[in-house]
């Protein structure tokens, strides 16, 4: 039986609506998946006006057992919590931050019952988060509190490259005191049973170092020493197939030839940097973004979430332009995982 993926619209006024029509409109994800939209159904239907070339329908439904998951009509769990007409495309506002936590609130809701098998985010502005009272850093931390999770990792992915971080929003100097034995221990934990929650027996876990080659001693700094080494041993100790800590100017390019199955990142930028090289591909004759492809995992969760590795692109909103190739990623994931949940515990 086919699962049933929670897809939400992100935040209105961006590239979410017009992605996830794109991806709804291929034949190939409804025969993977019940693909289900969270948002609302103004906005699809502003856009399928927009661009009468797109032949779909839209069905209306306030449960997912109402939907229809036939390929031509995009089922959406219809919150009505912004008005299209109202809405400004490409500009942050607090409506479309306030339909965005909305959105995401119910995905959760609609996880954590049982109603759908998974769910995956497109992307919603921080700021207009912020603006409708939502005080969160992003996705990952909402997450965390609605599902009363306290051990959580986001993890990068693209192709057979993954990454997970100890730590993610934070500033870089908060980050290097994040960098503690415990917090390492249970991200390589939490690495291995996602590796293993996609499939990949006894998963090979390389660890970077936080400093310059891995410290040098001590004569870099010494959080390798201290934090870092102790982590790995009692992860070896665990029975865990983890390497480290390794200069983290090389170990990506090793993860990407095959010798790692997940790299374990000490901080934001050090394991978005090398996913997004990879995935995202710049056009300079067309002045736009060519290929997106990376895919954002919160692991650690009692339910399923995926998302788009990418952000709103208000300076592409509304044109039909924007790739949808990450979120067609993001579900690919889902589905992936979900099926293996059959087999399993889903992610710990």
């Amino acid at each position: 039986m086919k699962k049933i993926i929670g897809v939400t619209m992100g935040d209105p006024a961006g590239i979410g609506p017009e992605i996830s029509i794109k991806a709804f409109q291929k034949k190939g994800l409804y025969e993977k998946c019940n693909p289900l939209l969270v948002g609302d159904k103004s906005i699809v239907e502003s856009y399928l006006e927009k661009f009468p070339e797109i032949q779909l329908k839209v069905n209306a439904i306030t449960t997912p057992e109402d939907g229809l998951y036939e390929w031509g009509t995009i089922d959406v769990i219809d919150l009505a919590s912004v008005d299209a007409n109202e809405l400004q495309i490409g500009e942050v506002s607090k409506e479309a931050g306030n339909a965005a936590y909305l959105y995401v609130e119910k995905v959760i809701e609609l996880a954590l019952e049982g109603k759908v098998d998974a769910t995956v985010t497109n992307p919603l502005n921080k700021e207009a988060l912020n603006l409708a009272g939502h005080h969160f850093a992003g996705h990952t931390e909402i997450y965390g509190q609605l599902t009363n999770t306290n051990k959580f990792s986001m993890m990068l992915a693209d192709g057979d490259l993954r990454v997970v971080h100890v730590s993610t929003h934070v500033s870089l100097r908060q980050a290097c005191d994040l960098v503690k034995k415990e917090r390492v221990l249970d991200v390589i934990n939490i690495a291995h049973h996602a590796c293993i929650n996609l499939g990949i027996e006894n998963p090979r876990i390389a660890v970077a170092g936080l400093n310059p080659h891995c410290g040098e001693n001590g004569l870099f700094g010494t959080e390798e020493i201290d934090e870092i080494i102790p982590a790995i041993e009692a992860a070896e100790s665990e029975g865990i197939n983890v390497f480290g800590p390794l200069p983290a100017d090389t170990v990506f390019s090793k993860a990407r030839g095959g010798m790692y199955d997940i790299v374990v990142t000490m901080y934001h930028d050090q394991g978005h940097i090398p996913l997004k090289l990879l995935g995202f591909v710049f056009d300079k004759e067309e002045n736009k973004w060519k290929e997106v492809s990376g895919v954002n995992i919160t692991l650690g969760l009692p339910i399923i979430r995926t998302s788009v590795d990418h952000g709103t692109a208000f300076d592409q909103a509304g044109k039909m332009t924007a790739s949808e190739l990450s979120l067609e990623n993001a579900i690919d994931y889902a589905v992936q995982l979900a099926n293996n949940a059959n087999k399993e515990a889903a992610i710990r």
